[in-house]
């Protein structure tokens, strides 16, 4: 790979978060196209069948007795076609002067989670969320083993609103080497609670939302999902396991078939209550340990994966951007009431 292939990561040293820079600049009548585009089936290449039109397939879950016919799968892996990391080179740190910045080293990667185009994410079945849930685990699983990476974040666009480029279900990988500044932000809040109160703050957060039950919208036996008590956005819902467990890729299978149900139930219950909604879901784990083993020895006390999803009703205005000071129209509680009643 060229030098000139990578894109560049750079330091804001106020806010201490990190930007990737593209090696190419779009000009101004290059803003609001999308590059590709497949929302007719005859023309996606996520579809089966198109399996030859994508970048070299990392990993997939093939379907039981076909052998190794390359169109018969439940999921498949591939790069993502503009990666804004990549896996080869040297992370390169440097100093510009005052700033600090390296090369853009990780992953970027496609997650198909089913073979059919028209699927919506709310409507791919029990045992097919099951096989998503275990191709994120084994993705992230893999990538931990990498030690140049410091964090693996898996996320989903629904919708054009949400940041979506396609119609075909899939989610995306991204693996960094720094820890996103919304992701360190929960760490160290996390740290914070656990030095003073020597609890985990999600599992007392989880035996709060049990206990009062004004803004839970469902549980199952091992996970609850609730609408945050302080929400950013309308209809804002949380997924935590009540084991308490600081990473995903340590989740059990009889808890991914639980994570299936409740996430399941969930989309359908914000597809039913807000017609054709735009949202976000993540899943928020615990950094790569293996690095920084001494700063990290509270973690496995003090720190909880869960996963969020994020409804995009709304426009943010010039004020939330400016003050992180969010404005709610919705009440958590009042949410968490209709999407029960759902």
């Amino acid at each position: 790979m060229k030098k000139t292939d990578l894109h560049e990561l750079r330091k804001d040293p106020l806010l201490g978060r990190w930007v990737a820079v593209l090696n190419q600049s779009k000009s101004p009548s290059e803003y609001g196209q999308y590059a590709l585009d497949a929302d007719k089936e005859e023309n996606c290449i996520f579809c089966a069948g198109k399996e030859k039109d994508t970048p070299g397939e990392i990993c997939s879950i093939p379907k039981s007795g076909t052998g190794h016919n390359p169109h018969e799968w439940w999921t498949r892996v591939i790069p993502n076609f503009n990666p804004i990391f990549r896996v080869e080179g040297e992370l390169g740190r440097k100093g510009e002067g005052m700033y600090d910045k390296m090369n853009s080293i990780g992953a970027n990667e496609i997650i198909i989670e089913s073979p059919e185009h028209s699927v919506r994410p709310e409507d791919i079945g029990l045992d097919q969320m099951v096989r998503v849930i275990m191709t994120y685990k084994d993705r992230m699983v893999d990538l931990e083993k990498d030690h140049r990476l410091r964090y693996t974040l898996i996320y989903k666009n629904s919708g054009r609103k949400a940041g979506a480029d396609f119609s075909h279900p899939i989610s995306h990988l991204a693996s960094t080497p720094v820890i996103p500044k919304r992701v360190k932000e929960e760490l160290d809040g996390a740290k914070q609670y656990y030095a003073y109160k020597e609890r985990c703050i999600f599992c007392d957060i989880v035996r709060e939302e049990l206990r009062t039950a004004t803004r839970v919208i469902t549980e199952t036996r091992y996970f609850v999902a609730f609408c945050p008590f302080a929400s950013k956005f309308p209809f804002e819902t949380s997924i935590i396991p009540k084991r308490h467990n600081c990473a995903f890729q340590d989740i059990r299978t009889d808890e991914i078939e639980d994570l299936a149900l409740i996430l399941s139930v969930i989309l359908k219950k914000l597809r039913a209550s807000l017609t054709n909604l735009p949202f976000n879901y993540f899943i928020h784990s615990a950094p790569n340990r293996i690095p920084r083993k001494n700063h990290w020895h509270t973690l496995g006390d003090d720190f909880h994966w869960h996963l969020e999803i994020m409804p995009r009703l709304l426009n943010t205005s010039g004020f939330e951007w400016s003050s992180g000071f969010y404005i709610l129209p919705t009440s958590p509680e009042d949410a968490a009431k209709h999407l029960r009643e759902v």
